[in-house]
């Protein structure tokens, strides 16, 4: 290996290289990674570059570090699907089943009033310093947190219910959070706002993939290196939106599977 090829920072040639030998098998999931020791006598390096390279792989999510021990290879995980549904009407809770029926979820959840902020403002079409019922959800499979989401309604509609506007749960086998009622779980969105005189015409999501907070890091036990799939959800009635969520999902869970049905 030509360590000195280009003009890259030393330790970023060094970093290419252990991530092609994982991406190609050649470390295999659970195998040692060289020590700094052995990344400076290998590449020719100093102890500082093999030290950043290592920083850089953990970051990644490719390698784990073990008190102690060194470093390995990350193993991934297989992700799951999670199915967005095209009816919004359909018979799982908020439109979303992530496959496995035996994974019972539960829900916390947390509502208030705010001031919208300029974004949740503009995606509800509400003038300044509007009042919003905000919802805070954390979804857990089988006691894991697997999904977080807030949700934001024009105070107007009324208060905030256990399944308010919420675009995606994780199951079949919601249970109830604190004070939920079963009716609502069943109902989902479109039907919650429906016995508000609200028919949902639409649903809008937008997906993009992020770097979490730390706090939606600490909230959903993600490793080092792992980044979140986003989801803007909006419900609209007409050309009015009355709900729009903001969904986090982990990136290295789960993946979206969206299915559209063709008119013949």
């Amino acid at each position: 290996m030509d360590i000195v090829a280009t003009s890259d920072p030393v330790y970023l040639r060094v970093v290419a290289d252990i991530r092609r030998q994982i991406v190609d098998g050649s470390l295999l999931p659970g195998a040692p990674v060289p020590s700094r020791a052995q990344l400076t006598r290998k590449y020719g390096v100093g102890e500082t570059a093999a030290r950043h390279a290592l920083r850089v792989l953990a970051a990644e999510g490719l390698i784990v570090g073990r008190v102690g021990s060194g470093h390995y290879v990350r193993a991934q995980p297989v992700l799951l699907p999670l199915h967005r549904w095209r009816l919004h009407d359909h018979h799982v809770p908020f439109g979303a089943d992530p496959g496995p029926e035996d994974v019972r979820v539960t829900c916390d959840r947390r509502s208030d009033t705010a001031t919208a902020t300029p974004d949740i403002a503009l995606r509800l079409r509400l003038g300044g310093c509007a009042t919003v019922a905000r919802t805070h959800y954390v979804f857990r499979g089988d006691g894991r947190p697997i999904q977080l989401a807030t949700s934001y309604e024009p105070a107007g509609l009324g208060e905030p219910g256990p399944g308010a506007g919420f675009g995606s749960v994780l199951g079949s086998s919601l249970g109830s959070g604190p004070g939920a009622g079963p009716d609502e779980h069943l109902r989902g969105p479109a039907g919650r706002l429906a016995a508000l005189g609200i028919k949902v015409t639409e649903i809008v999501e937008q997906v993009r993939t992020r770097v979490p907070q730390p706090a939606e890091s600490d909230a959903l036990a993600l490793p080092a290196g792992v980044h979140v799939l986003h989801v803007e959800r909006t419900h609209w009635a007409g050309d009015r939106p009355v709900e729009t969520s903001d969904i986090v999902i982990p990136g290295d869970r789960f993946r979206l599977i969206y299915t559209h049905a063709v008119q013949q």
